[in-house]
């Protein structure tokens, strides 16, 4: 099992890969990779037992379950925060029952863990703040139904934000978890600070990096761990001192090299 400094267990999230369960199983196998942030949403397809199958032939140790939605559209920052999560009334109730059907599939996997962009928090409509905070309720509900955590990944919120929101949630089964790249492509804070904040509810980390936009209002460019904005070995340090013991992810949702790009990140975490 590959260890970043010999702390924690290096993954990868399977659609970083933009491949078939056996094509990522061979791409894994070539850089010693066994942990995976697995993508669950294909489980509730059409052919979602073929999907589960091959997952289990492939005998992954899997970091958490990773839920999304057709219905969302990353194309402009306005566009995912009127489309991100279970925030869109259209989509609701049935996002939250998929959801709970994937916490389920998550928990028969073996995980501890489900992640999910929720949506875009904004405690300053008391109207759209109840609403978000009872489907996020919802969410916790049902992944504690399942034996699973739900984890909300960092996105359009800067970390007092996300940590006011879960502190006043309260609930046992809603945790974080910490995109260091995602407080930088949506401009919201600093990776670093943000950690060390966020750090008591973090349980699963994303290795991505970033650089920051210089026209507000758009997307910073994501780029290869370790090129970036998150300063990378400081951010693994600051976990260290933080106590940080999850495992550490790879995603790489940009660029042509994926394959390349992940054996460049692991390399790079060996060496931590």
């Amino acid at each position: 099992m590959q260890k970043c400094g010999n702390k924690w267990p290096i993954g990868v999230c399977s659609w970083s890969f933009q491949k078939g369960v056996d094509e990522i199983g061979t791409a894994m196998a070539a850089m010693g990779l066994e942990h995976i942030n697995l993508a669950i949403a294909p489980a509730l397809g059409r052919d979602g037992d073929a999907y589960l199958e091959a997952v289990k032939r492939q005998g992954w140790t899997i970091t958490a379950g990773m839920m999304n939605y057709d219905y969302e559209d990353y194309s402009t920052l306005d566009t995912i925060k009127a489309t991100g999560g279970i925030a869109p009334d259209a989509h609701w109730p049935e996002s939250g029952k998929a959801f709970a059907k994937a916490a389920k599939l998550t928990a028969q996997l073996g995980s501890k863990y489900i992640l999910m962009h929720v949506g875009f928090l904004d405690h300053s409509n008391h109207a759209y703040a109840k609403k978000f905070y009872d489907r996020v309720r919802f969410l916790g509900d049902s992944a504690g139904e399942a034996g699973v955590t739900l984890l909300m990944e960092t996105g359009q919120e800067t970390a007092e934000e996300l940590q006011r929101f879960v502190e006043t949630l309260n609930h046992p089964s809603v945790l974080l978890n910490f995109d260091p790249a995602n407080l930088i492509l949506y401009n919201k804070d600093e990776p670093l600070t943000a950690f060390r904040r966020l750090s008591p509810w973090v349980r699963h980390i994303h290795i991505k990096d970033a650089i920051r936009t210089k026209k507000p209002g758009t997307w910073g460019a994501e780029v290869v761990w370790g090129e970036g904005q998150v300063n990378s070995f400081a951010f693994l340090n600051v976990l260290a001192e933080c106590g940080y013991d999850g495992a550490v992810v790879i995603e790489r949702e940009a660029g042509t090299q994926r394959v390349k790009d992940i054996a460049t990140a692991t390399r790079r975490l060996m060496a931590y």
